[in-house]
């Protein structure tokens, strides 16, 4: 959703609430058309979200960029449904009245945004889209925030779109790619296509969860998060039957040896581990190498790669 329309500095600047840290980035188009990584910094928190992004505004210069910023889980909805048999301009109202039911808040106080889902090939597929529902009362505080910090916030977005902007650089021609990534809020899996979002699937099992686990329960989460991933590409290739998917794409998990082989075993398709060096750039971030950090900040840089 558009907040402001000044526009100051290249790229985007990418404020993500994470935990305990405000985690920035900030991405810029380079001349030969790959991103690269200007700025990536992680600050604590603290008691206070205003006095903590006051301070860092001030020290990164926030008034100079365009701020977008993601939702946490639980502070939205995503949900497919069919899309209302109305115009464009008149769908998001539409699709207001149409999940009332589907929530269990008044969508009147609410923000309603929606995101087509393409059916280009697919055949006897009816239309669908994705709507994003968040509360009022959510938002609102979202953006004084930023308002308080003197920051140019223009756009809120979700974790399942800063993902879909990530994959989309790994993708190959024509192909799809899944894309599972892994943090201490759960498993995020992706299904994309000529960067496109077309299935999301969440499991609640966590990064914490799997670094401190050992021995059969280690074995159990991995089967956990296996079988979920097997289900959800057979479902895929039932519903996308024209979409060939090329591999697997997981996040980094730190501190958790064994788990690519063993997605290997229930996985048709190759299994990679992703690694942002092979898509940007980021020849002033040299911990940005490191999987580990890698893993930290990929919902903060998947978000500053919106456009």
């Amino acid at each position: 959703m558009a907040l402001m329309k000044a526009k100051q500095k290249d790229g985007w600047m990418a404020v993500v609430l994470a935990g305990s840290r405000l985690d920035f980035a900030h991405i810029r188009q380079t001349r030969d058309g790959r991103p690269e990584v200007t700025l990536l910094e992680s600050f604590e928190r603290g008691s206070s979200d205003v006095d903590a992004l006051k301070r860092v505004s001030a020290k990164l210069h926030l008034n100079q960029y365009r701020c977008t910023t993601l939702l946490n889980e639980g502070e939205y909805q995503l949900l497919q449904t069919d899309p209302p048999a109305v115009g464009a301009e008149e769908m998001k109202e539409a699709l207001r009245w149409k999940i009332k039911d589907m929530v269990d808040f008044p969508v009147e106080a609410a923000s309603v945004d929606v995101l087509p889902i393409p059916t280009e090939g697919a055949v006897g597929r009816a239309a669908q889209v994705f709507a994003v529902v968040a509360k009022n009362e959510v938002l609102i505080p979202r953006v004084q925030l930023f308002q308080e910090a003197k920051a140019g916030l223009e756009a809120i977005d979700i974790p399942e779109l800063a993902q879909r902007n990530i994959a989309a650089l790994f993708e190959e021609e024509n192909r799809g790619l899944a894309m599972l990534a892994l943090d201490n809020g759960g498993g995020l899996l992706t299904f994309t296509f000529r960067g496109e979002l077309y299935v999301v699937r969440h499991s609640d099992v966590t990064l914490e969860q799997l670094q401190r686990s050992e021995g059969e329960r280690r074995e159990q989460l991995f089967e956990k998060l296996a079988l979920d991933v097997q289900r959800s590409m057979d479902n895929f290739d039932r519903m996308n039957s024209h979409i060939t998917l090329t591999r697997l794409l997981v996040s980094p998990v730190p501190g958790v040896s064994g788990f690519m082989d063993y997605l290997r075993q229930y996985v048709y398709i190759p299994v990679e581990e992703l690694d942002l060096a092979k898509v940007l750039d980021f020849p002033s971030i040299p911990e940005l190498k490191q999987p580990e950090r890698q893993a930290q900040c990929l919902r903060v840089i998947g978000a500053a790669l919106r456009d």
